[in-house]
């Protein structure tokens, strides 16, 4: 096995693991799911793997490492990112929905789920400085540093839509019962506490050396 077959099926499988571990964007697809369309559900999705391959392209350009070794840089992002993540979790908290919305839902609405799922990815800099020290790893020496990491960023992507089309999927036979404004309110403020405890990590956090 040469070593760029072997170096992709070592990025595959620490890929994947990282990828079901629950998390910020899981949280995310998981409650548009439960209180929204699949569509929209599948949109959050799709923002969040954009937000990965806008991430991987960063790094592939040499930008992620300026993002490493600027402090002001990683602050101005790093707060942005808190913001973001407590202004969307505190609406969550203390607007949630009572009303599962329908499929029919407008093109407007499906479209912010793109964008949330998008920013809540772009505006948290540990993204971007994990890209930075989890890709070059894998990078054999034998191949072009950038594409290579492009390349990466976009495996890391499909990995990402098969497992929330698996999660969107398996709250399919539960639809009935996540349609109860009980359930659906609960999502929301579930969601939105996790949304409020990232924030508030991402704001608090040292700046990692």
């Amino acid at each position: 096995m040469n070593s760029t077959l072997t170096s992709l099926v070592a990025y595959v499988a620490a890929a994947s693991l990282l990828t079901i571990t629950p998390g910020l964007d899981t949280a995310l697809v998981l409650r548009t799911a439960a209180g929204g369309s699949s569509r929209k559900a599948a949109l959050a999705g799709l923002g969040v793997v954009t937000g990965c391959l806008v991430w991987a392209l960063v790094v592939a350009l040499g930008l992620g490492a300026l993002l490493a070794a600027s402090k002001f840089a990683y602050t101005i992002l790093r707060w942005a990112g808190a913001a973001y993540l407590l202004c969307i979790g505190y609406k969550m908290l203390r607007y949630p929905r009572r009303v599962y919305v329908t499929a029919s839902e407008s093109d407007e609405a499906q479209g912010a789920a793109f964008v949330t799922g998008a920013l809540t990815n772009l505006l948290n800099p540990k993204v971007g400085i994990f890209y930075v020290s989890f890709l070059p790893q894998f990078v054999p020496a034998n191949v072009s540093v950038g594409p290579y990491v492009v390349l990466l960023g976009a495996i890391h992507a499909m990995l990402g839509l098969i497992w929330f089309g698996s999660l969107i999927m398996a709250t399919r036979p539960l639809a009935a019962w996540l349609k109860k404004p009980a359930i659906v309110q609960a999502c929301d403020r579930l969601t939105g506490g996790v949304f409020v405890a990232f924030g508030l990590s991402l704001a608090l956090e040292s700046r990692r050396s």
